[in-house]
């Protein structure tokens, strides 16, 4: 019995083997490599035989881009939670009329 793999696509998340989620970050099909990139920033080179002996399903993207960043919340240099609609300034209160 065969497994249809789903064909690599640039952009797309993937899990293989119930492992860590990862992009496709390239694809080169003349050439049968695959690069991918896990959600640290860890970058790895498939080659397509690769890519087929594995069981590889498609997965949603991490909600959190900050992963690979390697930042912390407090380092996006907003607060996100302590502000108020009434905190805010629109500037054209500033035009004379």
């Amino acid at each position: 019995m065969s497994i249809e793999q789903p064909v690599p696509e640039v952009g797309a998340w993937y899990k293989a083997n119930g492992g860590e989620s990862f992009e496709v970050v390239a694809f080169d099909e003349e050439e049968a490599y695959i690069e991918i990139q896990y959600f640290d920033g860890t970058v790895e080179e498939l080659d397509l035989d690769a890519w087929n002996e594995q069981i590889i399903e498609p997965v949603e993207p991490p909600e959190d881009w900050s992963g690979s960043l390697d930042i912390e919340r407090d380092d996006y240099g907003v607060d996100l939670g302590d502000t108020s609609h009434l905190d805010w300034h629109n500037p054209l209160d500033d035009f004379d009329r």
